[in-house]
């Protein structure tokens, strides 16, 4: 976290803490009387509460016991049990009385952490410039309590949480840059991509905007895979390769109706834009303006014949 995030939480948390002892002053926090919160003591709640995740308790009030057996001194040496669930309870990133109601056109779900994911963002895509190949993927972040856009994906480890779509350099894995979905609902007008795109271009142009015209390769899952996109994304010197579905508009009908045996290949090829039908166990579907019509003959594990795949 740089300096200027770690003003904004401090001067945030502090008015948040006015404001509530403002709204409610007979309260019990209020008659505590909020001491502010500064830069180095922020840092040293931090540090508290990354140690959490390294030391297990039961509690945060164990961390804080006096038992010869239990205790951790590095916590009471560092604050009073009651500064930290102060600080916790207090700690915010957006000001309240400035957040649009639900009704609003520019109501925000993560208004109140939209300051943190402006800033990783950011950092992220300045911090590691990635290699030719990249992709575009989704992931699930854990979290089982209530939320509006929480999401069930049975085959992540996770299952439930938060869905996050993201570019990742193929080679590392390294996040260059991600969205939070925010519910079917939640409007998503990327500048400068046209309106014909569906959810799924729309949300790889958002991603993709600051990496076009660097000549990068882009992998793709039959999410994301469409014929305009790639024809547009091509047009801004941007390759992109990756499986589709049969009935993606644009996709020659030609190719679906194709019948193969196992092993087999067929291809079709309109300028720049390659279909390909390669079947397995089951029917492939792959689109690309990356590779050619190019098969390789490989082996099949435990038999000994081999079969023909395409290059792709």
């Amino acid at each position: 976290m740089g300096d200027d995030l770690l003003g904004h939480i401090v001067a945030q948390s502090n008015l948040y803490a006015h404001q509530h002892c403002a709204a409610k002053p007979d309260s019990y926090l209020a008659r505590q009387q909020w001491t502010p919160l500064d830069v180095p003591e922020f840092l040293k709640f931090w540090a508290l509460t990354m140690l959490m995740g390294i030391i297990k308790k039961p509690s945060i009030r164990s961390y804080w016991s006096s038992s010869p057996i239990c205790s951790t001194p590095i916590y009471p040496q560092s604050m009073s049990r009651r500064r930290y669930e102060n600080i916790l309870r207090f700690m915010h990133f957006s000001d309240n009385s400035l957040c649009p109601p639900r009704e609003h056109p520019q109501f925000d779900r993560l208004y109140k952490i939209r300051p943190l994911i402006t800033h990783f963002a950011a950092r992220f895509a300045e911090a590691y410039t990635p290699g030719r190949n990249i992709c575009v993927d989704e992931s699930l972040m854990k979290y089982k309590g209530r939320l509006g856009f929480k999401q069930y994906i049975p085959s992540k480890r996770s299952r439930y949480g938060v869905k996050v779509y993201k570019l990742c350099d193929s080679e590392s894995g390294y996040t260059q840059a991600f969205r939070v979905y925010e519910g079917k609902d939640s409007s998503l007008d990327p500048p400068g991509c046209p309106e014909h795109m569906g959810t799924s271009g729309k949300i790889v142009w958002d991603l993709l905007f600051p990496l076009m015209n660097k000549g990068y390769h882009l992998y793709l899952d039959n999410f994301y895979t469409s014929v305009p996109l790639f024809k547009l994304l091509y047009c801004f010197d941007t390759a992109a390769f990756g499986t589709v579905r049969k009935n993606r508009v644009g996709f020659p009908a030609q190719l679906v109706r194709t019948r193969l045996k196992r092993g087999e290949t067929s291809a079709l090829r309109q300028e720049e834009l390659l279909a390909v039908k390669y079947r397995d166990k089951k029917d492939v579907y792959l689109l690309s303006t990356i590779h050619t019509e190019r098969s390789v003959e490989v082996s099949v594990r435990g038999r000994a014949e081999r079969i023909r795949k395409p290059v792709c």
